[in-house]
């Protein structure tokens, strides 16, 4: 197998190597820009076009995939270490000159929209590269984070018959016809009506239960009919729970988790993260001062990982909002009250301008949170907690679970929660129910803060949003 260029790039010369890869650009009949996705950088490779065939050198255009071979040398030129001088080049796949028009492969700037359209090529692209390189280290960290922690790891059904948020946003999973009106769900596959699953929480908290730490990190299903830029169908949840825990040992392991995958970010992909934060920092200064963020990638990054998360209720959160200027101004879009939910904006004042950190709010009222979250002594809030974090807002929401049985069963009943179809998950609080706790990290969310993406279509390699499955 020929060697990466990220790791030909670390290489003293002088050395006889091969490398493969696809071109980025062919400047003057003599200097290849060869790219083979290990890292941002391209290998500058020479070549005497007098030696060569014509036909292979007229055909190495942008997108072409070749093999070069010869001498790794100190470059000559400024912009890198090392180069090849190529003493033998194979064409494995022509690029069309006439075909490259009409792609995102042109060497100049396309719109977001436009790499999307073209989601089988936008990966060669610098800045899909980049963010997908990364995509793979958090996925890595995070398994790598649990593994160090003692944590277990739970593969959960993605076909269930269990809606555990109760939103009832879910994707239907049948072998019947389509077309039926009186469906016999008896005569289905399952025997049931079964959906594809919002979240695997409700079948960690079994494993919980049994093997004391455990996660779940698989794709999750919301068939909300929404097309906004932090909307997904198909989307990727980080999920632990840990047993005899309460909701401040979750909020311990939330931020020390956090700060984890931050900081592994920061010391492994430097190269991808500077490049988005320049092009970050290159497409905001065209923007208005009002429309643009106070920190750059970098700095609301290191904000995270340099700052104890600041730990406020719900309560304490509204009075704050409520005394803010903009609340007075009348500034807020959304309103300010005791038992609504927290909207973006407001969780963006919280985080970006009152505490100017990462902020966990906690004891949020009970009508607005999932059935399956512990009743406080107050009778009207629950133990629940959400991480807000800088340019994101919510980025982790959990809650220490309800474990007693009586409290549980009459949750289900106020919240429209047929008992039947959760009796395994009832049946757990009777024998040898213990305090437990769990939380929810929306992966592409963690995706949108290290990448700086504003658009979480653009962190998940192939998105599925409404109208749209392609690729």
């Amino acid at each position: 197998m020929n060697k990466r260029i990220v790791d030909i790039l670390k290489t003293d010369p002088p050395k006889e190597i091969s490398v493969s890869g696809w071109v980025r650009s062919f400047r003057g009949n003599r200097f290849i820009s060869l790219n083979d996705g290990s890292c941002l950088a391209s290998l500058q490779v020479v070549i005497d076009s007098d030696k060569l065939p014509h036909e292979l050198v007229s055909n190495l255009n942008n997108g072409a995939s070749i093999l070069a071979t010869g001498r790794l040398i100190s470059s000559q030129g400024s912009g890198q270490s090392v180069e090849l001088q190529a003493e033998e080049i194979k064409i494995y796949g022509k690029s069309s000159q006439e075909e490259l028009q009409k792609t995102i492969l042109q060497p100049k700037r396309h719109s977001l929209e436009k790499l999307r359209e073209q989601g089988h090529l936008r990966m060669r692209t610098n800045l899909f590269g980049a963010v997908f390189r990364i995509r793979h280290h958090m996925a890595y960290a995070i398994n790598k984070y649990f593994n160090d922690n003692g944590f277990f790891y739970i593969h959960t059904p993605i076909i269930t018959g269990t809606d555990a948020e109760g939103a009832g946003e879910t994707f239907r999973v049948t072998t019947l016809p389509v077309g039926k009106n009186n469906i016999d769900n008896s005569k289905d596959f399952f025997g049931k009506p079964t959906h594809l699953t919002v979240s695997g929480q409700l079948e960690a908290e079994l494993a919980a239960l049994a093997l004391g730490k455990v996660y779940t990190f698989g794709p999750t299903f919301r068939a909300e009919n929404s097309n906004t830029t932090r909307h997904l169908a198909e989307f990727w949840m980080v999920e632990p729970e840990i047993a005899f825990a309460d909701i401040n040992d979750d909020i311990n392991l939330g931020e020390e988790f956090l700060k984890y995958l931050i900081n592994y970010a920061l010391t492994n992909c430097k190269e991808d993260l500077q490049f988005l934060n320049d092009r970050a920092n290159k497409e905001e200064s065209q923007l208005p001062k009002d429309k643009r963020n106070e920190l750059s990638l970098l700095e609301r990054m290191n904000m995270v990982t340099e700052n104890d998360f600041e730990r406020i209720t719900y309560t304490e959160a509204i009075d704050i909002l409520l005394r803010s200027k903009p609340n007075k101004k009348k500034q807020f879009k959304y309103e300010v009250a005791w038992g609504v939910d927290l909207q973006s904006e407001h969780e963006k004042f919280l985080v970006e301008k009152h505490f100017k950190k990462p902020v966990v709010i906690v004891d949020y009222p009970e009508s607005i949170k999932a059935f399956y979250m512990k009743r406080n002594d107050d009778g009207k809030t629950v133990a629940a907690m959400d991480i807000l974090f800088p340019g994101i807002g919510e980025i982790i929401g959990g809650s220490q679970r309800e474990e007693r049985y009586d409290v549980l069963e009459q949750k289900c009943k106020e919240f429209n929660v047929p008992k039947d179809a959760i009796w395994w998950y009832l049946e757990t609080r009777k024998f040898g129910t213990v305090p437990h706790a769990g939380f929810g990290l929306g992966f592409e969310r963690l995706m949108m803060f290290v990448t700086g993406m504003n658009n979480i279509r653009d962190v998940i390699p192939f998105p599925r949003t409404p109208n749209n499955a392609e690729f």
